[in-house]
């Protein structure tokens, strides 16, 4: 069985739901009222996401779809990190809840994406 049988998601809806997530990423912490620099890791993880999110809508792929799909993951990993240093050091444990989701969840999109474009797009 090969590992492309589980990437189901299309790059279009991956890219989508990108877009939608890293908003949401960003005001989150405000929304729940977490620790200061759970908002600022929001915001800069959000950023960076909608950044790389909207480089896949462009007809001319400034990133490239394997270069886009590593930075997900450090971006993925980097989230888990500020998560954990954050509940270590402020004690914040609903801001590592709220990081760590967001780095699993954006793990699992990665994993399950295929980074592919039909010929002729």
């Amino acid at each position: 069985m090969s590992v492309s049988l589980f990437r189901y998601v299309p790059l279009s809806l991956h890219a989508g739901i990108e877009t939608i997530a890293a908003p949401l990423i960003m005001v989150g912490p405000l929304l729940l009222g977490l620790d200061q620099a759970a908002v600022v890791a929001g915001i800069l993880l959000g950023a960076l996401l909608l950044g790389l999110s909207l480089s896949l809508f462009s007809d001319r792929r400034v990133v490239p779809l394997t270069t886009h799909a590593e930075f997900d993951y450090v971006l993925a990993l980097a989230a888990v990190v500020l998560g954990v240093g954050i509940g270590l050091g402020t004690g914040d444990v609903a801001a590592t809840v709220f990081l760590v989701g967001v780095g699993v969840a954006q793990t699992a999109l990665t994993a399950s994406t295929r980074f592919s474009v039909p010929r002729g797009v």
